[in-house]
């Protein structure tokens, strides 16, 4: 019986140290994916810092061009502003001329065409 009773210590025994490994085994995983969420976590920050650094020295040097074309949108849009405003001025002073010197053909042109803008307005 010596040789079971050595059979079953020596199994124990065996069993023991592997329950232990897997302890020491799950502890130091545990701890390697800590170490890698952390190295991870700074990788991240690093990467974010060069990108908004490179973003920043890319929006320095597209700023004056952005500037610039925004400046010119607005001329361009002012141009336009005045362009309507001249050729309101223009009809208006058409108008009136011909009420002047036409009256009655201009009343017939505006009841013709206020009478096509109600047939299209209907439909």
């Amino acid at each position: 019986m010596t040789t079971t009773s050595s059979v079953s210590d020596a199994v124990r025994e065996v069993g023991k140290e592997a329950r232990e490994a897997r302890k020491t085994t799950s502890g130091d995983i545990q701890s390697d994916l800590q170490t890698l969420r952390d190295e991870f976590r700074r990788l991240a920050a690093q990467v974010g810092n060069i990108v908004a650094d490179k973003g920043s020295v890319a929006w320095q040097r597209a700023r004056p061009s952005v500037e610039g074309v925004a400046s010119d949108a607005q001329e361009k849009g002012r141009e336009a502003v005045d362009a309507v405003r001249d050729v309101t001025d223009n009809f208006v002073d058409a108008i009136d001329e011909s009420i002047k010197e036409r009256p009655y053909t201009t009343l017939a042109l505006f009841a013709i065409g206020g009478f096509i803008l109600g047939a299209m307005w209907r439909r």
